[in-house]
């Protein structure tokens, strides 16, 4: 009999570090919702400050996503994965981009 491949939940459960599968279905669960949420919340959000869905402000329309509903998205993700049982995951990941984010500005520039 040939060796079976891992499947896209077993690659994921290790990628993951992640200790069962339901963890991993959880996990999927949460990035889920929270797209869902982000998706509904985001255009009410940008019409509130102004912003317009194809009205020649492409670069505005980007830096105001990226300044709002991008940290809300970060916010959303913790929230479900609190309710969901993920937090420790989901604040692990958030701590890695904001060492991330830290260690860009945080480089000096070489002359």
């Amino acid at each position: 009999m040939k060796d079976q491949k891992p499947g896209f939940l077993q690659r994921l459960q290790t990628k993951w570090k992640l200790e069962s599968l339901f963890q991993v279905v959880m996990v999927l669960v949460v990035f889920a919702l929270t797209g869902f949420t982000i998706l509904f919340i985001k255009n009410p959000i940008l019409n509130f400050f102004g912003v317009e869905r194809g009205g020649g402000q492409g670069f505005l329309n980007t830096v105001l996503y990226l300044l709002l509903v991008l940290p809300l998205y970060q916010i959303f993700l913790l929230i479900y994965g609190f309710i969901f049982g993920q937090y420790k995951f989901f604040w692990e990941k958030e701590k890695q981009i904001f060492r991330r984010i830290g260690n860009l500005f945080s480089k000096k520039q070489k002359s």
